[in-house]
């Protein structure tokens, strides 16, 4: 169990690159300073894509990285970013 309090879940499960990033980067906007929103990705890339994302803008940050197993036995790959400003 994690501690955060997510303010809104992005579910791109079957997205691939860059298409979870673009639609993390949709949603974020719609966020308030200091919300947290949790995507959650079936694409690898994604890791690096959020991270890379985090480190270039300047209204998000990268809170935490995980990866879990869903119901279908697929890799989920959860990114956890706070918008900043």
């Amino acid at each position: 169990m994690n501690a955060f309090d997510v303010d809104q879940e992005l579910d791109v499960r079957g997205l691939n690159c860059p298409m979870p990033l673009v639609k993390a980067r949709q949603a974020i906007v719609k966020l308030d300073v200091d919300q947290l929103l949790k995507v959650v990705s079936t694409d690898r890339g994604s890791v690096k894509d959020f991270q890379g994302w985090a480190k270039a803008a300047k209204n998000v940050e990268l809170v935490k990285q995980s990866e879990t197993t869903g119901d279908d036995a697929k890799t989920l790959y959860l990114h956890y970013v706070r918008r900043t400003s």
